[in-house]
Order: structure tokens, then C-alpha cells, then sequence
């Protein structure tokens, strides 16, 4: 499966109801296991990003409906990382001319 970083920022509406954004990051865990994903760590952050998140997922399609769904509830804006390990990093450029 393969990893991608989501940084995510509330939207106005979602600070507005930031009483409710533990139960809504239960229910995003919830929808990503019915979308094949897996929120493996989650972190609320301090600086320009609000939250990060490592999810693990089948394939770019499964994490793109993840997100888009997410997305479409309006609390969140997200942008999306696809994360190489060091392994495959290493095989990366070891191909490289």
C-alpha cells in the first residue's frame, strides 16, 4: 500500500465547530477504513498547517475519493502528499543516469 501526507487546515466552518472535530476525525478513521484506507498517525499542529496525517491506501484512486469526501463536508481544505520510503527512494535513484 502507499503512504501519503495529508496537510490539512480547517475552513472557517470547521473552526467554528471545532467542538465537534473529534468526533468528525472518528468518523473520517471510520470512512477510510470503508474506502481500504488506514489513518495511521495523526497530529494537530502548530504553524501554517493546522493537522497532519499519515494514511496509508491502496492506490491514488482510493485516496482521492478519501479526500474528496472529506473535503465535501466543508470543514477541511487538504493537500495531499504521495510519500516514497527510504527504500524506495534508494531504488529511485539508483536507476538514475
Amino acid at each position: 500500500m502507499a503512504k501519503y501526507i495529508l496537510l490539512v487546515n480547517w475552513t472557517d466552518q470547521g473552526i467554528r465547530n471545532i467542538r465537534d472535530s473529534a468526533s468528525r476525525l472518528d468518523a473520517g478513521r471510520k470512512l477510510g477504513e470503508r474506502l481500504g484506507c488506514v489513518l495511521e498517525s495523526f497530529f494537530v499542529t502548530m504553524g501554517s498547517v493546522d493537522m497532519i496525517s499519515v494514511v496509508e491506501a491502496p492506490d491514488d484512486e482510493a485516496i482521492a475519493k478519501y479526500v474528496l469526501t472529506l473535503g465535501a463536508q466543508g470543514n477541511l481544505r487538504i493537500v495531499t502528499l504521495k510519500a516514497f520510503t527510504e527504500e524506495a527512494y534508494r531504488n529511485i535513484i539508483a536507476d538514475l543516469t
